[in-house]
Parts: structure tokens; C-alpha cells; sequence
């Protein structure tokens, strides 16, 4: 790992808008450490060249993050085989993610089953299990997993006790969804303060209220500059800009702004 924070930023390219090859040569100029490659839609594992991929990342001198796909995946349901599907594919992203070269995996640990025909309690015990199963085989393949907290759904930043009491994984801290579900600047700080050395990774999800918005980093209102001061020293993580846009400016414009933060 690096001798201090590295940052780079998440590709927005699931909608084939901007090609995973651009986002990797526009993540260099800018100056950023590393790409999160997005896995799903037009940059899903089967759409993608894994090796053209992985030699690209390193002629650019980058490192490489992946965030796996969830928006149909279900770690959590009671149902077996379902889950037991969203594990495999899961798996096989683990896969694709080491050929290409990746160090971390975002993990989203949630499940679309809700009351009244499930209650929490009886999906906890599966995304705990889920979390551990992937943890594991990335783990295999020199990859941390680092599951996210997500914004009202579970889990979200208040279950994360459990999780840290229950599993080995890493966490993806992502400042808006905490925002969503509640914490201001100060506790995000606390939060970050308390569990340093389980929070691998970060996403600087900025807002201009409590909302998962992701506007370019700098231009909400979230205090990043007291929510990152328990991470200015002695902290050897990464932090990816996660800013909804196709326009590089942006992106460049909030690189500056988040090494400004830091």
C-alpha cells in the first residue's frame, strides 16, 4: 500500500456514454492515483477486454479499483438459489477484477427483500454470510473487498457495528449516504476517528443538502475538511472522487478541490 492517501474517482461507465478506455487515459491526465472501474451495464465483466483493460491501467501508470454490480443482484434474500446466483456472478466479477489487475472491490451488502414478507432480522444473517463468503474468495485473489453504506437501505452507516463485529471486510465510507442517514460533518469525523483502521476506502459523495446527489466534490455543502481530518495522518487508504458526470472539467476541477481537502 502507499505511504499515503491515494485518490482517484468512479467511472460513470455503466451507461456507455464515456468507454472505460477514456476513462482510464482521462483519469491519468488529470493526475489521479487509480480508476474505480463501475462493472455493470456497457462496462459489465462480459462487455469488457480484461487484459486490454489491465494493460492499459498500468501504460497509464494508474492503479486499478472496481466497483462491483448490484442493481439486480440480491446478496441478502432468504431465497437460496437467488442468492446463491447473485454470489456466483459476484464471484466471477472477483475474477474479472484480479485478471485486470484490481486491488479493491466495493461491495453494496443489501437485499430487496423488505417487510411485511421479511423482516431484517431474517435477512441480516445472510448479507452477514455473504459478506464473509466474498470476503474470503477475494481475499484468495489479492483483492479487498470493501462493502459501502448505503443510503436508507441496510446496510446502512448504522449497521456497521455489526458488521465490523461480524465479518473481516473492509468499508467503503461514502459521505453522502451518510448524510441521508444523518450524520453531519462532525460525525462523519467521529465515525471516521473511531473505525480508521477498518475503513479502507472512501467516496466523496457530495451534496447541496441531504441527498445522494454527487455533485462535483466542492460544489455542495458538505465540510470535507473536517470530515477527512481524522484521515490527514497516518492513514494509507484511498478516496474516489464520486461525482455524476460526463464532462472530465468537472472531474478535474474536483480533484483539485478534494487534494485541497486533504
Amino acid at each position: 500500500m502507499a505511504d499515503e492517501v491515494r485518490t482517484g474517482y468512479v467511472t460513470q461507465t455503466h451507461t456507455g456514454t464515456v468507454s472505460w478506455r477514456d476513462a482510464v487515459t482521462e483519469g491519468a491526465r488529470i493526475g489521479f492515483d487509480y480508476v474505480e472501474l463501475y462493472m455493470d451495464g456497457a462496462t459489465a465483466r462480459t462487455n469488457l477486454d480484461l487484459d486490454a483493460v489491465g494493460s492499459l491501467v498500468e501504460d497509464e501508470g494508474l492503479d486499478l479499483l472496481v466497483h462491483l454490480p448490484f442493481a439486480d443482484l440480491d446478496i441478502g434474500t432468504p431465497r437460496d438459489r437467488i442468492r446463491d446466483a447473485a454470489l456466483d456472478e459476484h464471484r466471477d466479477c472477483i475474477d474479472a477484477a484480479a485478471e485486470m489487475g484490481a486491488e479493491k472491490a466495493v461491495l453494496h451488502a443489501s437485499s430487496h427483500a423488505s417487510p411485511p414478507e421479511w423482516d431484517f432480522e431474517k435477512v441480516k444473517p445472510h448479507l452477514l454470510d455473504s459478506i464473509r463468503n466474498l470476503d474470503a474468495y477475494a481475499a484468495d485473489r489479492d483483492i479487498e473487498i470493501c462493502v459501502e453504506n448505503l443510503p436508507g437501505v441496510r446496510f446502512t452507516i448504522h449497521d456497521f457495528e455489526t458488521v465490523f463485529a461480524e465479518t473481516d471486510a473492509g468499508m467503503t465510507f461514502d459521505t453522502g449516504h451518510a448524510r441521508v442517514d444523518g450524520l453531519d460533518a462532525e460525525a462523519m469525523a467521529d465515525f471516521l476517528a473511531d473505525h480508521r483502521n477498518r475503513v479502507s476506502h472512501v467516496h466523496a459523495n457530495d451534496a447541496r443538502e441531504a441527498y445522494d446527489e454527487h455533485v462535483p466534490t466542492g460544489s455542495g455543502t458538505l465540510d470535507f475538511g473536517t470530515v477527512f481530518e481524522p484521515l490527514r495522518e497516518d492513514w494509507t487508504g484511498t478516496i474516489s472522487a464520486e461525482v455524476y458526470t460526463f464532462d472530465f472539467d468537472y472531474l478535474e476541477l474536483s480533484k483539485r478541490k478534494l487534494d485541497g481537502f486533504l
